[in-house]
């Protein structure tokens, strides 16, 4: 949840690019986990999640010491990042990444990247995404700076070539080795983190989100938002199959892992499709729960048409189309698990999906074989 308004108004935005942006973590995970296993290591998430943020070259380092592999870090860099360059092209952005570089474009607001990744990479992570370098006033990485993140270097250089004192510039985050960075070059910082860690590892963030689709620019003096349909977004489409049972939908690992970001979390709507191929208006509400020491994923499927389906078990496609802006209400924490889907939520999102906004993205003729994601046709885009 986002605070009140900032003393200091913000005039510029410095984005972060992998798990801010990009879901370029989520579609190369197992590849370390992979070459690893070539030297008969097994992967330990623990430490892997404290080297979110390096620059490859710490990254490469810590690695090696790690699992005590028998390269020097350069060896390793070598062999491995050929592996992520293929991946890279299937990143996509996280969710709300594309609707608020729009926005601040659109309003004139000036805003730039700033990452620890080398430079050559980040224009291999982009340059697959339409109009994204050219709306940067500045990209910046780590090797163009004396000292990558957490130190403040790379966001004292982006605020330098923008042309804004760093007191107005609002650095946008994933990780604690960013924020670190963008408070200790005295900016604002707002965290979304990318992975299921505690967030009072992002106490000295300014603010903390769920995902950019919680993102106010007014709280920063920064022009709203004006997309909202009353009171909810139209999203980019995301495609799910799995199985549903006791209102619980489980979808199939190889698809919510390479669809569903870490930073989607809140109310959905939607439309689900069943076995007969008979499609409902859905509330959909993600969170998270932990079990066995880890995070995973819960999603609590209501459906609208008042039959039994909320009883139904079997195979079923999801189509989220659309954010309830009650995940954003000033009543609420910042949570993980799942929020209550209340009659309120039904109300809202039955009358929206009945709206040009929403139910254009529905095609009614669909495949039966697999239930494969192409089921559902989505006309255009957002």
């Amino acid at each position: 949840m986002e605070n009140s308004c900032p003393k200091t108004r913000v005039f510029a935005v410095i984005f972060d690019l992998d798990g801010t942006l990009l879901n370029t973590e989520q579609v190369t995970k197992d590849i370390l986990k992979n070459f690893l296993a070539k030297y008969g290591k097994i992967q330990d998430n623990e430490k892997e999640k404290k080297r979110l943020g390096m620059t490859q070259k710490e990254s490469a380092i810590t690695i090696v010491d790690d699992y005590d592999l028998p390269l020097t870090p350069e060896q390793f860099t070598r062999e491995i990042m050929p592996m992520y360059y293929g991946k890279w092209k299937e990143a996509k952005p996280v969710p709300g990444a594309d609707r608020l570089m729009r926005h601040l474009h659109k309003h004139g607001i000036q805003f730039a990247l700033a990452s620890n990744s080398l430079s050559k990479n980040i224009d291999g992570k982009i340059s697959h995404h339409d109009g994204w370098k050219e709306r940067f006033v500045a990209i910046l990485g780590s090797d163009q700076v004396k000292s990558g993140k957490p130190s403040p270097d790379i966001y004292i250089e982006a605020a330098n070539r923008i042309g804004v004192d760093p007191l107005h510039c609002l650095v946008i985050e994933d990780s604690q080795v960013g924020v670190k960075a963008g408070k200790s070059a005295q900016m604002k910082v707002v965290a979304v983190p990318s992975l299921q860690i505690g967030t009072d590892t992002f106490s000295v963030a300014d603010s903390i989100l769920h995902s950019l689709l919680e993102f106010q620019p007014e709280l920063w003096g920064l022009p709203q938002f004006e997309d909202w349909v009353g009171k909810t977004l139209p999203i980019e489409p995301i495609n799910l199959s799995g199985i549903f049972t006791d209102g619980l939908f489980h979808a199939y690992a190889d698809n919510s892992l390479t669809v569903l970001p870490d930073q989607i979390w809140g109310l959905y709507l939607g439309w689900v499709k069943f076995d007969e191929l008979k499609v409902s208006k859905a509330v959909i509400s993600i969170g998270w729960s932990l079990c066995c020491c880890n995070f995973e994923r819960k999603i609590n499927v209501c459906i609208l048409d008042g039959s039994n389906h909320n009883v139904y078990d079997g195979k079923m496609q999801v189509l989220i189309v659309g954010y309830l802006q009650r995940s954003i209400s000033e009543d609420n924490k910042l949570i993980l698990n799942n929020l209550e889907i209340l009659d309120e939520d039904k109300v809202t999102a039955d009358a929206a999906l009945s709206l040009p906004a929403f139910s254009h993205k529905l095609c009614k003729s669909f495949k039966r074989e697999d239930y494969v994601v192409d089921d559902f046709c989505v006309e255009s885009e957002i």
